[in-house]
């Protein structure tokens, strides 16, 4: 990943800075977008300094997206590989759950990566080792009570990948980890009486990601791969 220009979505979240950090450790030079308007205190510190932090970026905006691409573009003076990490999670049941999360969650997670991957087409063709990895989910596979918006929200990222392999094969690989539950703070809280153990740590899953990025990955694109540790 020597010298490669590397844009991630949900940069500012837990996974966003994993893989930042990892794309940094390889030699990438690194742009974050995220909706925040501001990067966590330390970040740009933690990357060395040389990353571009672009904060307030409306990705389910197709106009706000190619803003945000082309200011990532011109600060990395070309796009290598695109991280799609943006996203949210919500927990709710049909009968009881407010039907307004629906659109919020196709908004997140489907609009986000379909809007991030178009604005960054051009330059990601025109790298000639262009790379997408995607973040869809485990939970999209074979979903459980409650995750009906989340899952359906996720299975069009998997469907996405599948079509846009299809459509940028042999120009641009694209590909998806499906994460089970992430070790993080605030799964922590949420799930007190779960093993945390069994999860999947974000800079594993960062690894995972940076692989599929890399030169060594080239041949593999379309693929869906669950990254599920211990559950």
């Amino acid at each position: 990943m020597q010298g490669r220009a590397v844009v991630i979505t949900g940069g500012f979240g837990v996974l966003g800075q994993a893989a930042a950090n990892e794309a940094v450790a390889r030699g990438a030079r690194v742009a974050l977008l995220d909706y925040a308007p501001r990067p966590p205190a330390g970040l740009a510190e933690a990357l060395g300094g040389g990353a571009a932090l672009l904060g307030g970026a409306d990705l389910a905006d197709p106009a706000a997206a190619e803003r945000a691409m082309a200011a990532a573009r011109d600060a990395l003076g070309g796009i290598d590989a695109l991280l799609n990490i943006a996203g949210g999670f919500v927990w709710q049941t049909l009968a009881d759950g407010d039907p307004a999360n629906w659109n919020a969650m196709f908004r997140i997670n489907t609009l986000t990566c379909a809007n991030a991957s178009r604005a960054a087409l051009p330059s990601l063709i025109a790298s000639g080792r262009g790379r997408i990895v995607n973040v869809g989910a485990n939970g999209a596979v074979k979903a459980g009570a409650g995750f009906g918006a989340y899952a359906a929200s996720k299975a069009g990222v998997h469907k996405l990948t599948e079509s846009l392999a299809e459509e940028l094969k042999g120009r641009v690989a694209v590909n998806a980890v499906l994460p089970s539950i992430l070790d993080t703070a605030q799964n922590r809280a949420d799930m007190p009486d779960a093993d945390p153990s069994k999860w999947v740590r974000p800079a594993d899953l960062a690894r995972v990601m940076l692989f599929l990025a890399s030169d060594e990955a080239g041949p593999v694109t379309g693929a869906l791969i669950p990254v599920t540790g211990g559950v």
